[in-house]
């Protein structure tokens, strides 16, 4: 049977770009790709990349703050949102079209159009335009995932925090994963009033204990409220626009905005998997084996809409090893085992590997961690404390986690990852000479397990 195209992509962010453009590209696939929003997915557009550039611009009034200790003079710095705004949404743009340029220079035909599955080998376009495929891939992503009285009162998303006309005096973060934590630190950077409430005993669940905890404490310091332990119990919008809320622990506050980051959830619904035979998930997701493949043979499914890592380079590799599977004949997976990560707070966590809690599940460890003043913070008068943690196998000696809270930690833990990732010992790092003076050397210097003498 002859199909239009070889295959057919639904979804233009980073997953499914880089599956499309490697397929065509580099293995003379014949390749069409459907978005129904703006190329580049919530990286792009709603993620990653625009909150980065918003943890850069939080960064700067502390740091003229900072410098005056270093000698430097200078006027009150004050910030204006709506400049940087117009330079974020220019930034984003000019992002979207590489994208675009980089999939018509690989000869993939976009379709800038809701797309549906409607059996195994066929998919339909809003226009009504039927497509058949000898494969089909799934890379929608995920989106926001609000509770319906929430959502009902008209509180604020991670989609929405881009396209604010202006930053509210105070707001009510809901939350505790990486995407309220990071957000927390933004606003209050940018001088928002910013109060955070949790429902866990901590921040950040899944990640190191006494990292975690490290953050939360950093966090407080800076002037975040953060309430762990509390929810909400109620909302109501005032006649001005403010949002009252009503908390767990008997509190009612005003606040100028209520954002809810309590997590995402796969963007699977509504694209006709069921009907072509690929039942979802509990938690919504699209279930596929380490190939990538549903059980559906011609429907592949890579990024946050499968459920398993949701974070932009692991798609990447997803949709790569794809297309070198089925269109390269170069078989491969994605590890998804060891994968480091990186929470964009100020300072940032970086992580690698297992935490304490799991390392120690699996049998005896060392650990070894410290907290400091680093140099730059210590000579400004500031405060604040870097924490450096290695976890330890005992009896092989062998690294299996690292966790960092410091400023810059993510760029120090993608390097320490590809130590870990080779199979780095403790007496490797040990062996390894310090870059003096760095807060990155204490790695290399760490000498005693928690608890030795």
């Amino acid at each position: 049977m002859g199909f239009d195209v070889d295959l057919f992509v639904i979804g233009g962010g980073s997953g499914g770009v880089r599956a499309a453009r490697v397929a065509a590209g580099e293995h003379g696939a014949r390749v069409a790709l459907a978005e129904q929003g703006r190329m580049g997915g919530s990286c792009v557009i709603r993620g990653c990349v625009p909150k980065k550039l918003m943890v850069f611009a939080a960064s700067f009034g502390a740091a003229a703050a900072e410098a005056a200790s270093f000698g430097w003079r200078a006027g009150p710095a004050t910030f204006a949102w709506r400049d940087f705004r117009a330079r974020l949404d220019a930034e984003i743009d000019r992002l979207e079209r590489a994208y675009r340029d980089t999939l018509a220079a690989a000869g993939v035909t976009v379709h800038d159009s809701r797309a549906v599955i409607e059996d195994p080998h066929a998919v339909r376009l809003a226009s009504g335009e039927r497509i058949t495929a000898a494969h089909i891939l799934v890379a929608t992503g995920g989106r926001p995932a609000v509770p319906a009285a929430a959502a009902a009162a008209g509180v604020l998303t991670s989609d929405d925090m881009f396209r604010l006309e202006d930053l509210p005096e105070s707001i009510l973060i809901v939350g505790g994963g990486y995407i309220a934590c990071e957000f927390a630190c933004i606003l209050n950077g940018l001088g928002v009033r910013v109060t955070q409430a949790c429902r866990g005993a901590q921040i950040l669940r899944g990640f190191d204990d006494e990292a975690r905890a490290h953050l939360a404490g950093l966090m407080r310091d800076q002037g975040i409220a953060l309430a762990c332990e509390t929810g909400v119990t109620g909302l109501v919008r005032l006649p001005g626009g403010e949002m009252e809320a009503r908390l767990s622990d008997g509190r009612v506050a005003v606040f100028s905005a209520v954002l809810y980051a309590t997590g995402r959830v796969p963007a699977a619904e509504g694209l006709g998997l069921e009907a072509a035979g690929v039942a979802l998930g509990p938690g919504g997701e699209v279930p596929v084996d380490r190939w990538s493949q549903t059980r559906v043979p011609s429907i592949w499914a890579v990024g946050d809409v499968t459920g398993r890592r949701a974070l932009t380079p692991v798609a990447i590799r997803e949709g790569h090893a794809f297309a070198d599977t089925v269109f390269g004949a170069r078989p491969r997976v994605m590890d998804h085992g060891l994968v480091p990560a990186a929470v964009f707070t100020r300072p940032e966590l970086g992580t690698v590997g297992l935490t304490e809690a799991e390392a120690r599940a699996r049998g005896p460890v060392d650990v070894y961690s410290t907290t400091f003043r680093p140099m730059r913070q210590a000579f400004a008068g500031q405060p604040g404390r870097v924490l450096m943690k290695l976890v330890v196998a005992r009896d092989s000696g062998r690294v299996l986690g690292c966790h960092i809270v410091a400023p810059e930690a993510a760029e120090m833990i993608q390097l320490a990852a590809v130590a870990i990732g080779a199979g780095a010992t403790k007496d490797d790092f040990d062996r390894t000479c310090a870059v003096h003076p760095t807060m990155a050397e204490e790695l290399v210097t760490l000498r005693r397990a928690a608890g030795e003498a």
